[in-house]
């Protein structure tokens, strides 16, 4: 009768517990579909899938995992950037050589450059000058259409390369010899002996001669994206361009026949002068030798003159 009873005092319990959970459940679910429906929005998206909402600039810009506004590549300025190297180089034909390089010059500085290079000609007969002209990028095109202005234009040739791949190699190589040489100083701090510091102060200074290296070429590629490179040749009324020599016919067939023979001339002459000091040291020894050698020979092949024979006298005869 007891046990009865126990057992139906545990079953009650057990119901009483029960029907409390479910009331709490249904509670909580109720006052939060009530606050998520009292403004009357939605109810909130899961937190895996990334919400999109709209920028200063009116775009939309997505929202990552934890909260941060994820850029959309197709309006992002820094996505599809390229880095491109302009060079180009332009003749022209102009009346004054000097006044018109000293024009050059202005224009380049004016554009935001300077002049690289300047090599001229005084020759009144064929002046010429060449500048190496740096301008920014930006304005390689405009720089070039105002040389072309200052006369005649013989010749324009422009290049582009385009360095994209290599300026991201670059960097991730960049990044990556940096961090190691912050590893190499965090095990240097750490080194307990003579022989691990003097191993690991090796290994850093080739470390960080790596990653100044790359610095250095990062640099420069940084230099040739940013100013570009035009070589502007400006030529006298009379000057002629190397490209209108005539490189056929009778003339030129004696032209390059006379520099070959001049060049074997001068060639000749350069090993002739190369052996006389041979010649002269060695040469005339000799000859004394060889005169020497052919008196003596001489001297001994001269026949002896024969001395005359005395006749016998006869014995006196004694009587």
């Amino acid at each position: 009768m007891i046990r009865s009873r126990r057992s139906i005092a545990g079953l009650l319990g057990v119901g009483a517990v029960t029907a409390g959970l479910a009331l709490a459940g249904c509670g909580g679910a109720g006052s939060r579909d009530a606050a998520s429906t009292s403004d009357g929005a939605p109810a909130a998206a899961p937190a895996e899938a990334p919400a999109v909402a709209k920028d200063e600039s009116g775009g939309q810009q997505g929202v990552g995992l934890l909260g941060q506004p994820v850029q959309d590549p197709a309006t992002d300025p820094g996505v599809g950037q390229r880095a491109i190297v302009y060079t180009g180089s332009i003749t022209v034909r102009v009346q004054d050589v000097d006044g018109k390089a000293a024009e050059a010059a202005r224009i380049a500085t004016g554009a935001g450059g300077f002049v690289g290079g300047d090599s001229r000609s005084s020759n009144e007969s064929a002046a010429e000058a060449t500048l190496q002209l740096r301008v920014p990028a930006d304005r390689f095109a405009g720089v070039v259409d105002q040389l072309a202005g200052l006369g005649d234009t013989v010749s324009r040739d422009l290049k582009t390369d385009d360095v994209t791949e290599e300026t991201l190699d670059l960097d991730a190589r960049i990044a990556t010899q940096r961090a190691r040489v912050d590893s190499g100083r965090r095990l240097l701090a750490q080194a307990k002996s003579l022989t691990d510091l003097v191993m690991l102060e090796g290994e850093l200074a080739k470390r960080e001669a790596d990653l100044a290296s790359l610095e250095a070429k990062k640099r420069r590629l940084a230099d040739l994206t940013a100013l570009s490179t035009i070589t502007a040749v400006l030529l006298g009324p009379n000057a002629r361009e190397d490209d209108e020599e005539s490189t056929s016919g009778f003339l030129a067939g004696l032209k390059g026949g006379w520099e070959a023979f001049v060049a074997s001339l001068r060639v000749l002459l350069t090993v002739l002068g190369a052996l006389l000091p041979w010649i002269i040291g060695l040469g005339l020894p000799l000859v004394g030798v060889l005169w020497a050698v052919r008196r003596l020979r001489g001297r001994r092949s001269r026949p002896i003159p024969a001395t005359p024979s005395v006749p016998a006298q006869a014995p006196a005869s004694t009587s």
